[in-house]
């Protein structure tokens, strides 16, 4: 290490370097020493951690060209989240917490109560947290604690004062992690030099010590690291990547390592490549991050942003970067490749093959005996052929509508008698959980008396602009609405907004992401289409009204619930109850054209009739293929195959399932809750 320290350059001649950085696109390519950098189409962004900056997060292209950016409040670990959220450890001014803030790939807002979320407090037990991860299938987010030597494991739903799920205590001051999700194996920087590798981490309840310990060494197998900060992975490969500080005193001494063979590594390693000295431009390289076999860094000391292009690749020794480029103290990164398309949300699917489960609400009410099951309020996973139960969740208010976002967490709305209306965030419902109920550790509540909710019912996730919608028919006309609230958030909040609804009573919603486009099911038999709804909120009420109509005009539908628009078919999928009392009169109707349709419509179907067993449909759900339909009144769900070619009539469900007064229907795919 010694070596490292000697071979300095001057601050003055390293600012000169990233002037002329910023003269040319804030971009410096080497030539020679490094092959060239690919610059993948990502967005990389940058949490700052300097006197004037700190709390603040840039969001910049993959030439590190700044494109914008917001205030966190935090000043630490930053890791993007499944569903697009970014979450971040904060020891700073701000206090100290783990914040997730919603839809942060345009963002320009600060962190904001009413749309965001925190993990802070006593019971918490962080210290200076600094690295975060999230582990997608377990739905935890792990801290690297610091100055409390251990790893606080959190629900990653989860909100508030609340105690971690687990603690993972260590031999030195943790500074980042990494996980290898496929081998269940975690690494650890240290801060003394070293890698703590825990294998079944996640299998062994996040509490056992670590199997083994790597110690990047020279070939004469003494310790050459000392003071390790980032660090990264390449499963494909099993290699791992650390950065390495040096005295953080020093800006001249700091040093990257590849280590090969990771899975199995133990005890000192000659690293298969080691990075320093004066043209690295490393000082304090506190961050690293692979955006495919190129790696990026966060070098603190030195103000700057760095990119090694195949880090895998070439000689050890005194290598420049291919790319630097000025930035005041950046303290974490994390990458997202643009154009990366998210997959589909629960409500825009159009491949039935995606779907492992069908969720389904039930709420019976008090008095009445379960035709199936012993709990009154719960949701069930179900089999998608509807042949079985897979699994179940009890929760003690009086269940309404349920749906997912893209990390497997699912939001149930809520109206009870005791516990007063609200929303359930629950945790990795998509997949995880079975036999339990809710959990504070990993689960959060919106509530309360700011919520302003009466009644809600449908709901719907806007994860691209980080909205949840709520449909509240209220106890009249008056008080009805479709209230807006931040997806992350939790608490007793404000709504965002309170979309008008003119007058009419809402229960459930279907919003559009492609389209901005928000469908709304009134109780007095009429659509509501909202067109543009995230950047206006609904604030002027529907654009247009839909009316389901015969051959003459004559209004055939009573009391619609349930709507989904289908986007490749461009229909519209209605329920109508009737008559809530009435459980023969049920109704489906589909709606051609519906993005473009107003006034009058003749259906291009109508189902109904006792063969379908049709009384009350309050919810449904579709696969692109096949409907699912939530039967409260005969007690069951259907399935209806191949809807759209079956045409109108008296149509037989294909597969049934008997159910104690299903409330809702929702699709979950394999992918929710995988981090994809």
């Amino acid at each position: 290490m010694d070596a490292r320290k000697s071979a300095g350059i001057a601050l003055g001649v390293m600012g000169s370097v990233l002037a002329a950085a910023c003269d040319t696109d804030s971009a410096y390519v080497s030539g020679g020493d490094s092959p060239a950098l690919s610059f993948s189409p990502s967005q990389v962004f940058v949490a700052n951690n300097g006197a004037d900056n700190a709390g603040t997060i840039d969001r910049r292209d993959g030439g590190y060209l700044l494109q914008g950016g917001f205030a966190s409040g935090s000043n630490e670990g930053i890791v993007l989240d499944g569903a697009g959220n970014l979450m971040q450890a904060g020891d700073g001014a701000a206090g100290i917490a783990l914040r997730t803030l919603c839809a942060v790939g345009e963002r320009s807002a600060g962190f904001d109560a009413a749309r965001d979320r925190e993990i802070a407090g006593a019971l918490t037990g962080l210290v200076n947290p600094k690295g975060v991860i999230t582990i997608p299938a377990a739905g935890t987010a792990v801290v690297a604690n610091f100055n409390a030597m251990n790893l606080q494991v959190f629900g990653a739903a989860a909100a508030g004062d609340v105690t971690p799920v687990a603690t993972t205590p260590l031999p030195a001051n943790p500074w980042d992690l990494v996980y290898d999700a496929a081998a269940d194996r975690l690494f650890v920087a240290l801060t003394n030099g070293s890698v703590a590798v825990f294998d079944a981490y996640v299998a062994g309840g996040y509490l056992g010590g670590s199997a083994r310990t790597i110690v990047p060494a020279g070939d004469d197998g003494q310790q050459i690291s000392v003071n390790l900060h980032g660090i990264a992975y390449d499963a494909q490969g099993d290699r791992l990547v650390v950065s390495d500080v040096g005295s953080a005193a020093v800006d001249d001494d700091g040093a990257i390592f590849v280590i090969a063979d990771a899975s199995t590594a133990d005890g000192p390693v000659q690293p298969l490549r080691s990075i320093s000295g004066p043209s690295t431009h490393l000082g304090n390289p506190v961050d690293i991050v692979l955006d495919g076999a190129d790696l990026r860094v966060a070098e603190k000391a030195r103000n700057a942003l760095l990119a090694f292009a195949d880090i895998f690749a070439g000689p050890s020794g005194d290598i420049a970067p291919a790319l630097v480029t000025a930035s005041t103290a950046p303290e974490s990164l994390a990458v997202q490749l643009r154009g990366e398309r998210m997959p589909a949300g629960v409500t825009d699917i159009v491949d039935a093959g995606v779907i492992e489960a069908i969720a389904v609400t039930s709420n019976v009410p008090e008095g009445v005996v379960p035709v199936v099951e012993a709990a009154r309020h719960f949701v069930d996973r179900l089999q998608p052929d509807l042949a079985a139960s897979l699994a179940e969740f009890d929760l003690p208010e009086t269940l309404e509508n349920v749906t997912f976002d893209r990390n497997g967490d699912a939001y149930l709305s809520y109206a009870d008698a005791v516990a007063g209306p609200g929303v359930a965030i629950i945790g990795r419902l998509a997949a995880l959980r079975d036999g339990d109920g809710f959990d504070a550790t990993r689960d959060r509540r919106i509530s309360g008396v700011s919520t302003g909710l009466i009644a809600p019912k449908g709901i719907a996730v806007a994860e691209a602009s980080g909205l949840l919608l709520v449909a509240d028919i209220g106890t009249d006309a008056a008080s009805a609405g479709i209230a807006v609230f931040g997806a992350c958030a939790a608490g007793d909040v404000t709504p965002l907004a309170v979309a008008d609804t003119a007058g009419a009573r809402p229960w459930d919603i279907d919003y559009d992401a492609a389209t901005d486009r928000l469908f709304a099911a009134f109780t007095n038999g009429t659509v509501g289409v909202y067109d543009r709804f995230a950047s206006r909120l609904g604030a002027s009420g529907p654009d247009r009204l839909m009316t389901p109509v015969d051959a003459v005009g004559q209004k055939i539908s009573v009391n619609l619930h349930g709507v989904h628009f289908d986007r490749a078919s461009g229909v519209l999928i209605v329920s109508d109850v009737g008559s809530a009392a009435d459980a023969t009169d049920g109704q489906l109707f589909v709606l051609s054209s519906a993005a473009e349709a107003s006034g009058n419509v003749v259906p291009s179907q109508v189902i109904g009739g006792p063969g379908s067993r049709l009384g009350n449909p309050v919810d449904l759900s579709y696969d692109g293929v096949n409907l699912y339909v939530a039967e409260k009144a005969n007690n069951g769900v259907l399935r209806f195959d191949s809807l759209l070619s079956r045409g109108s009539g008296d149509v037989v469900p294909d597969a049934t399932i008997s159910r104690s007064a299903p409330e809702s229907v929702a699709l979950i795919p394999g992918y929710v809750g995988s981090g994809r």
